[in-house]
């Protein structure tokens, strides 16, 4: 008998290992120690069988759309597959989003429940237009009120199975939204196939186990190893600022739980990795550390090879809309191909994973019609668009949005992925930016990953920013230094403009700015908005 409906998984994971630890919620006490609370996955299971039942109870129905706003607990996985369960509809908005945007996605999604923090229902009342849809509001609070009833209130009565809902086939399990990084945030429709599929497709990649814990730096990426059998860890951290995580305390969270299996934001792991070297400290108990949401330097594989003796970092390429696509370790990476990033050959990306296939057409900024696809030739750079089964069909109530990145090829769906990028004669990807960043002039095109590559080489350079000067119609790069200045002195100006001189891709490059804090997207703090600081840049000039 076939799996249906994501939260079957769980119930497998459950009859093979159920006193097997399935969540530890990492804490500190008053007194500044490492707490970890548990749940076994017999536990866990109980957990959602009530939770489904008292959402049931207090009118939550099959396909309704629920808005979630819970912090990373020992609950949020529970309430989560216990929308599964009953046939719920799960929708995730960051909100760290820009209120502009936030606001608008609800309103236009017509959310049927609210799920929340108290903290939520009380800002709900400010923006009492966008919330008049909700038909029942909910608190994760222990106490109801006035606002809201209580998730928790008389929950312990439930002891009994609640039955699965089997989704019928365009019955949708969840709803995701973007991060609007590179624009409107827009809704990525989820079905319970595609959880699985990607469910399977991970663990096969990276050859997981029962055996294996998962220290979940992204709290979503915690659903899929839990559906593995793997012990998942909540660290310590606010998981909406990832870069603002405190080192010590994640190194003790990883070292305490023996988490062998790492994965979120590579803002996380830079921080994590100067700590690690500066107290001569190793994650000997790592096999996988797994970043995603933006390329990763070379320099930072380079310093998480010095602390995971027995493990390495890999950089899986993939979007919301479809993920994982490919996948690429750092041994792979330090081995040949970084000199090719750093001189300005993009950012590689690996081989796509089997049942993924990769095709790189020419660029169009309008719908494309099957008809109209031109697929490019190898080192020929282009858009990257993917076919596998993982690959999301529509966006939520946005048909235009969906048209543009949609094309319908021979009964199969293939995804526009908005990257630009080329295949090798090895088969393998080279991601070169987001195409809405590809800077034209009269002369020549950049690319912003190539080109920003061969500059944050420089041991003084943070971040840099390809970006167009309106004014002079020619490429820049914006600068963030390591140090902080301000100023462009000589000496530094200096390297940078030896630098574009070592390759083809940045030779013509002679325009530079300092810039101080790039701004990044909200979910993984590494995304650079080079759209607004080239619009900060322009102005000031």
């Amino acid at each position: 008998m076939g799996i249906h409906n994501v939260c079957e998984l769980i119930s497998k994971q459950v009859k093979k290992h159920p006193e097997k630890k399935a969540i530890i919620h990492a804490r500190k006490n008053i007194f500044h120690k490492n707490k970890y609370p548990y749940l076994t996955f017999s536990q866990f299971d109980k957990r959602i069988n009530q939770i489904s039942h008292k959402l049931s109870a207090l009118g939550v129905k099959p396909q309704d759309k629920v808005l979630f706003f819970v912090k990373p607990n020992l609950d949020f996985s529970a309430i989560t597959y216990a929308l599964f369960k009953l046939g719920a509809i799960v929708v995730f908005i960051d909100p760290g989003m820009k209120r502009e945007y936030f606001l608008k996605a609800i309103k236009e999604l017509k959310p049927d429940v609210l799920i929340g923090m108290p903290k939520v229902h009380l800002v709900r009342h400010f923006f009492k237009d966008v919330f008049k849809d909700i038909r029942l509001f909910i608190t994760t609070g222990k106490i109801p009120s006035l606002f809201a009833k209580s998730i928790y209130r008389g929950l312990s009565k439930f002891d009994d199975e609640y039955v699965t809902y089997i989704p019928k086939a365009d019955d949708l399990a969840a709803i995701l939204f973007t991060s609007g990084g590179t624009g409107k945030p827009k809704g990525v429709e989820y079905t319970h196939d595609i959880f699985i599929n990607q469910t399977k497709m991970l663990q096969k990649e990276f050859n997981l186990t029962s055996s294996d814990t998962d220290l979940a730096g992204f709290p979503l990426f915690s659903f899929f190893t839990l559906a593995m059998g793997m012990t998942s860890v909540v660290p310590f951290l606010d998981a909406s600022a990832p870069s603002k995580v405190d080192p010590k305390i994640l190194y003790q969270n990883i070292e305490d739980t023996k988490a062998n299996f790492l994965a979120g934001s590579p803002a996380i792991w830079d921080k994590l990795v100067d700590y690690c070297i500066n107290y001569n400290l190793k994650l000997t108990k790592v096999k996988y550390l797994v970043m995603f949401g933006a390329p990763v330097r070379i320099e930072l594989h380079k310093k998480l090879k010095k602390i995971l003796p027995n493990g390495t970092s890999y950089t899986p390429y993939g979007a919301t809309e479809c993920l994982p696509v490919s996948n690429i370790s750092a041994k792979e990476i330090l081995g040949k191909l970084d000199h090719l990033t750093l001189s300005g050959e993009g950012t590689c990306v690996g081989r796509p994973l089997a049942g993924v296939e990769v095709k790189i057409i020419k660029f169009s900024d309008k719908v494309v019609q099957a008809n109209e696809l031109i697929e490019l030739d190898t080192y020929q750079i282009g858009e990257i668009i993917v076919h596998s089964p993982n690959v999301t069909k529509a966006y939520f109530g946005d048909k235009s949005a969906t048209e543009l990145a949609k094309i319908e090829h021979q009964g199969r769906i293939w995804h526009r992925m908005g990257d630009v990028g080329y295949l090798d004669d090895q088969k393998r990807l080279w991601f070169c930016g987001r195409a809405c960043h590809v800077v034209y002039t009269p002369k020549k095109t950049y690319y912003p990953n190539q080109v920003e590559s061969v500059f944050n080489g420089h041991s003084m350079v943070a971040k840099s920013a390809l970006i167009k000067d309106e004014k002079e119609n020619v490429a820049a790069i914006v600068i963030e230094r390591k140090d902080k200045l301000k100023s462009l002195e000589p000496m530094f100006l200096m390297d940078l403009k030896n630098l574009a001189q070592k390759t083809e891709k940045t030779k013509t490059i002679q325009k530079f700015y300092i810039k101080n804090n790039l701004p990044v997207d909200i979910r993984h703090n590494i995304k650079i908005d080079r759209t607004q600081i080239q619009k900060e840049i322009n102005h000031e000039n």
